[in-house]
């Protein structure tokens, strides 16, 4: 008689699991598009036949006036909006302001400096675009009662806010609430996080979706900015690689305004001191304390943003595990998946300083080290491998190593990974995809083609 499960048998029933829990929560659902398109990213245009054929969720889509006519018609609850007014100005601390008083404007100076009186009009509106946003995506029935239709919500497990650049060059810029959706956390506590995708990238804010169903852990939305070699760093910084950043032949620098959730500053700690993004229903009153108290909002940068706003700023200082994805579409493929799983690393204050002036510092700041084979002609030869394969300057970062999860659930899509560097014994999917070669990447393609969409036809 077998009295016990072998470990590995363990490990793919708890996978197999995970990714169906995560596949069946996704299906009914709506991603919601604020806005469309966005500065002609691509990853921001909406292909509404891949979200229905391949997740089983629709689209949503609202104008970005919608918000504004909330604001107006009084489409808020008064009493939730005052709360949450009072719980940032409480724990939401200024940065800097790097805007100069003014700059020359065809022949004239022309003032750009917010005054403090600006500001508050600023933190005041852009909270209550975070009310309303998580209205539209989830609904609320404490909204006054003749607007029963705005009161339903969209049933969005996912949404994107399109900003830049029509809405921000006039109106203060979304990254308050898209920051603060995204983590575990908001004026009334903890809660589980929603997925809001700066730029409307819904290719990442899907990305995101995949791994915080998977993990129950706040999300990352980053671009991939920028490559430092352990040669650059040196000559800029002084500073010398070691560990993982020397054997991986670099760091990876995402920084992003928008919806880097707080989580991500890692000051949050396991019961043996680890550092860690926890699952939103073990995040505790102290630790929201930590993730404010690390975090300031910095006034918007003029060139980016005309209209003001608050972006958070803060430096993961902290050696976490982590997972960094891509979802990306091919015209004639389909969906692919990327996987870079690797580590964040905890620069020294002063060289980490350096190298945020080189960009914009009023950003929040993850160094990230892929982890890499060194094998000539791979994607993952070195981090700048890394980075010149990836499929588009923005990513999805999760904490953990959880690309297994992330294959097995993209075998139950039928969205095969053109690039990963899991293990191969961690590798789980049908038994099926046997049958298509002995070749595990080229295994998949196949089956993917084969099998079709999960929902209809692509």
């Amino acid at each position: 008689m077998v009295n016990e499960i072998p470990e590995d048998v363990k490990e793919k029933l708890l996978r197999f699991g995970r990714a169906a829990v995560a596949v069946a929560t996704m299906r009914g659902k709506s991603y919601l598009q604020i806005g469309s398109q966005c500065m002609g990213i691509a990853g921001s245009i909406m292909d509404q036949d891949f979200v229905e054929g391949y997740l089983g969720m629709r689209v949503e889509s609202v104008d970005e006036v919608e918000i504004l006519r909330r604001m107006e018609e009084g489409i808020y609850n008064e009493e939730e909006y005052q709360k949450a007014l009072a719980w940032t100005k409480e724990h939401c601390k200024e940065g800097r302001d790097d805007n100069p008083e003014s700059v020359p404007f065809m022949g004239e100076d022309y003032k750009i400096k917010f005054t403090p009186e600006e500001k508050e009009k600023q933190w005041e509106f852009t909270v209550k675009m975070y009310c309303i946003i998580k209205d539209l995506m989830a609904g609320n029935p404490n909204l006054p009662d003749k607007f029963i239709e705005e009161k339903s919500g969209h049933n969005a497990i996912a949404g994107g806010f399109q900003g830049q650049r029509q809405w921000t060059d006039h109106w203060p810029n979304c990254d308050y609430p898209e920051a603060l959706l995204s983590s575990t956390f908001d004026y009334e506590g903890a809660r589980e996080p929603f997925t809001l995708a700066t730029e409307n990238d819904v290719l990442n804010g899907i990305s995101m979706l995949f791994m915080r169903l998977l993990t129950h852990r706040a999300q990352i939305f980053a671009d991939v900015r920028t490559f430092w070699s352990p040669e650059a760093t040196k000559r800029v910084t002084g500073y010398e690689f070691t560990g993982k950043a020397k054997e991986n032949g670099g760091i990876i620098h995402l920084l992003n305004s928008g919806a880097a959730c707080l989580d991500a500053c890692g000051e949050c700690t396991d019961a043996q001191g680890n550092a860690i993004m926890k699952k939103w229903w073990e995040v505790t009153d102290e630790d929201i304390k930590k993730m404010t108290d690390a975090t300031v909002w910095c006034e918007a940068g003029f060139d980016n943003f005309r209209g003001g706003g608050f972006s958070s700023s803060y430096t993961t200082r902290a050696e976490m595990p982590v997972t960094m994805i891509r979802l990306n579409l091919v015209k004639g493929l389909g969906p692919v998946l990327q996987i870079a799983e690797g580590w964040t690393m905890n620069l020294p204050d002063e060289v980490s300083a350096t190298l945020m002036e080189r960009t914009n510092p009023t950003w929040p700041c993850t160094w990230f080290i892929p982890r890499c084979d060194g094998k000539e002609g791979s994607p993952f030869k070195t981090a700048y491998d890394v980075m010149n394969n990836w499929g588009a300057n923005h990513g999805a970062i999760s904490y953990g190593h959880i690309g297994a999860d992330l294959i097995t659930m993209c075998s139950m899509l039928r969205i095969p990974v053109c690039m990963h560097n899991v293990p191969e014994d961690d590798i789980f999917r049908p038994a099926s995809w046997n049958a298509f070669g002995m070749d595990k990447e080229g295994q998949d393609y196949r089956a993917c083609a084969a099998y079709g969409p999960l929902y209809k036809k692509y």
